[in-house]
């Protein structure tokens, strides 16, 4: 007990570590700086009453700078990808293109006509510049853009099914990556989760018994990387955009990927592709 009373009076102060910085680092918020220098000077006094032996003075100033070193640099890196997965969402999914990375450099180094309409001298949606080249991609009516596709997914409840029920098999309630699971995504968006059908197996019987006067919606879920073999069955999108039909009930297709392209021309399994949901409806 008497050495670690010695330790923690050993411990340096906050201007101590402060000062040992270069002067590089003065562009670097000062509130930021000494954030970091109290969260060093904490984890070693945690450590000493722990019982483990203290690090010397100039260890402790060197992991003080290699924080403010870190903070002060960009958090995205460049690295190899090696894993297997050409679109993989951890590390940035598809690279641009040259040409597309060119041209958001040119645009970003000033200011641009983001939400102006030239033509009008007013103010205009941002959607506008997207919109037609999705449509045109997926034959859709209208499109948007949103950040991911869970956050795609809260919209279309949120808007559609707030207070009512939504009908889902319980063979596509998944969890993706980022941990999104599809039943708090659900929650969340005050919608009410109606969960049809088996784990490995659901009818079209199942969606049909299911609706009733507070159905907003058919919602199908892509499973993404999760799969069951064997006795297995799921009902296709027509015949769900069938019987929404019959009820006058939406279809929404989560198609998790967004694919806009048949993989099978690479040699890759088939993923659904955007064109044939919105084909059948």
């Amino acid at each position: 007990m008497i050495a670690s009373n010695e330790n923690l009076r050993n411990l340096p102060a906050v201007h101590e570590l402060m000062e040992s910085l270069p002067d590089t680092a003065g562009t670097l918020p000062q509130r930021l700086v000494k954030r970091i220098c109290r969260e060093v000077i904490d984890e070693e006094r945690k450590r000493i009453l722990e019982g483990v032996d203290p690090r010397k003075r100039d260890e402790l100033t060197s992991l003080f700078r290699n924080r403010v070193n870190r903070a002060s640099n960009p958090s995205l890196e460049r690295v190899i990808n090696a894993t297997g997965i050409i679109l993989h969402t951890a590390i940035g999914r598809a690279p641009m293109s040259p040409e597309a990375s060119e041209a958001i450099s040119n645009v970003s180094r000033g200011y641009c006509v983001l939400q102006w309409n030239r033509e009008t001298g007013r103010r205009g949606h941002r959607d506008t510049h997207v919109e037609g080249l999705l449509t045109e991609l997926t034959g859709a009516e209208a499109a948007t853009v949103v950040n991911n596709n869970a956050g795609a997914t809260l919209l279309v409840l949120s808007a559609l099914a707030r207070s009512r029920e939504v009908v889902v098999s319980r063979g596509q309630l998944v969890e993706i990556g980022g941990s999104f699971r599809i039943p708090d995504v659900m929650c969340q968006s005050g919608a009410v989760m109606r969960e049809v059908g088996c784990t490995n197996r659901t009818h079209l019987r199942d969606y049909r018994e299911a609706i009733n006067e507070n159905t907003a919606l058919l919602l199908r879920v892509h499973p993404s990387n999760y799969r069951i073999k064997g006795f297995t069955g799921e009902v296709s999108i027509e015949d769900m955009v069938t019987l929404g039909n019959e009820f006058s009930i939406p279809v929404v297709d989560d198609l998790g990927s967004g694919s806009v392209i048949s993989l099978k021309k690479f040699g890759l399994p088939p993923e659904p592709t955007i064109n044939d949901s919105i084909t059948a409806g």
